[in-house]
């Protein structure tokens, strides 16, 4: 088997080299049908809802504050997701894409939101639903990001409103998209 997909109906495939670990007696819980590559992490107190997908390098680190996904979550190859001691811990919303080599830790990202590919979101950050972040942009400690809104820039900055089609056509697309790729990793 090339990769790993967790369902309540699949055994555990005891062949595949990610790691999936208990960190002070807290483990990962997984929705239905998530799809978690080979050399991924994911340790600690992480809950992940429906459909999501955790790609190649990808670490996702709830072993100092719990990770919360809801459904629909992609964390894309090279991505990290972590929290603060017992400070801050870290929400995704539904519907949200977490681009290749991003960082997101300790802060809140609401529903159907994307987050660039090497971008980086600080503590404290609030990231409304309906936003993008875009790539390579940091989104400096305790940054408010407002609903339908596109931040750019060293530190992140407001660049423009986003359209309600943007909103729901792109965000969801990619998505939508990522739920798609999941599904060719499930053949046998």
């Amino acid at each position: 088997m090339d990769s790993y997909l967790w369902s309540e109906t699949e055994e555990i495939n005891i062949q595949t080299a990610m790691i999936i670990k208990t960190v002070n007696g807290k483990s990962p819980v997984f929705g239905e049908d998530c799809f978690i590559a080979e050399n991924a992490t994911i340790v600690g107190e992480v809950t992940m809802g429906n459909q999501c997908s955790i790609w190649f390098n990808a670490v996702v680190r709830g072993d100092v504050h719990f990770i919360k996904m809801g459904n629909k979550v992609n964390v894309q190859d090279g991505a990290v997701i972590h929290c603060t001691y017992q400070k801050s811990p870290t929400t995704i919303g539904n519907n949200v894409s977490i681009g290749h080599n991003a960082i997101v830790h300790g802060c809140t990202v609401k529903d159907n939101v994307l987050i660039g590919m090497g971008a980086i979101v600080m503590d404290d950050c609030v990231i409304e639903s309906n936003s993008i972040i875009a790539a390579g942009a940091v989104v400096t400690q305790g940054t408010h990001v407002p609903s339908g809104t596109i931040y750019a820039g060293m530190p992140a900055k407001k660049l423009k409103e986003v359209s309600a089609e943007l909103s729901a056509g792109e965000i969801d697309r990619i998505a939508n998209n990522y739920v798609k790729y999941s599904g060719w990793f499930k053949d046998k």
